[in-house]
C-alpha cells in the first residue's frame, strides 16, 4: 500500500521513527541499523515502508533501504518469526549479514539477535536455503550452493546465492557481482552489489 514515505524526521526513539508528511505525523517501526543513518530532527527523511496489518492494529514499518525492506519481508514469511523478531534480526544483523549467514549456513549469526534462538536460527538457514533451491530449480543456469572451503569462486557463488534469497533474479545478481572483484569476501560482495542495484 505505502511504497515510501518522504518528509521531516520528527521524533525518535529505540525502534521508532516518526516522518511528518502532508501534515500528518507517521510512526514508523524500525531497525537498529535504520536508525543509525537517520538524519537529525527536523531534516528530511524517507523510508521505505512495508503496512503490518492485523485484526487489531496497522503497523508500519520502516526501513533505510530497499535491501532492507526486502530482507524484512522475506524473514517475517518465515515460520516462527513476526516482525518484532524480523526488526531484532535485522537490528544485529545487516541485509548483507543475513543473506551472507542464510547463504553459508551460519545459523549461529542469527541467535544474535533478541530472540532468536539456535533451533530458529537453523529454522532461518534451512528456509533460505529451501528458497534458493526452489529457484535453481525453477532456473537450471543458476549457480550451485557453495559448499566446503571458501573460495575466489565460492565467494562469488554464495554472494550470488544470498542476493537471490533477497529476492534478485539469479541473471541480475550473477551480473551484479561479476562487475566485482571476486576475492573480495562474500558479505563485501553483497554490500557493493547492493550499493549497485541502489545507484
Amino acid at each position: 500500500m505505502f511504497y515510501s514515505i518522504k518528509g521531516t524526521l520528527t521524533h525518535t526513539e529505540p525502534n521508532i521513527a516518526v516522518v511528518e508528511c502532508g501534515g500528518v505525523g507517521f510512526l514508523c517501526r524500525t531497525t537498529m541499523n535504520t536508525q543509525k543513518v537517520l538524519p537529525q530532527i527536523g531534516q528530511e527523511a524517507k523510508l521505505y515502508t512495508h503496512l503490518n496489518v492485523r485484526e487489531d492494529a496497522l503497523e508500519l514499518f520502516g526501513f533505510a533501504t530497499q535491501g532492507e525492506l526486502n530482507c524484512f519481508k522475506l524473514l517475517t514469511n518465515i515460520s516462527g518469526v513476526g516482525p518484532k523478531v524480523g526488526l531484532a534480526i535485522l537490528s544485529a544483523l545487516t541485509p548483507e549479514q543475513v543473506a551472507a549467514a542464510a547463504a553459508t549456513g551460519d545459523s549461529k549469526a542469527f541467535t544474535r539477535a533478541n530472540g532468536v534462538g539456535p533451533k530458529l536460527g537453523q529454522r532461518i538457514v534451512l528456509e533460505m536455503k529451501d528458497k534458493v533451491k526452489s529457484m535453481q530449480a525453477a532456473d537450471p543456469g543458476m549457480t550451485p550452493l557453495p559448499a566446503g572451503v571458501p573460495s575466489a569462486a565460492g565467494n562469488a557463488e554464495a554472494a550470488v546465492n544470498a542476493l537471490t534469497v533477497l529476492g534478485y533474479s539469479s541473471s541480475e545478481a550473477s551480473s551484479a557481482v561479476a562487475r566485482l572483484d571476486s576475492s573480495l569476501p562474500v558479505e563485501e560482495l553483497i554490500r557493493q552489489a547492493l550499493k549497485g542495484f541502489a545507484g
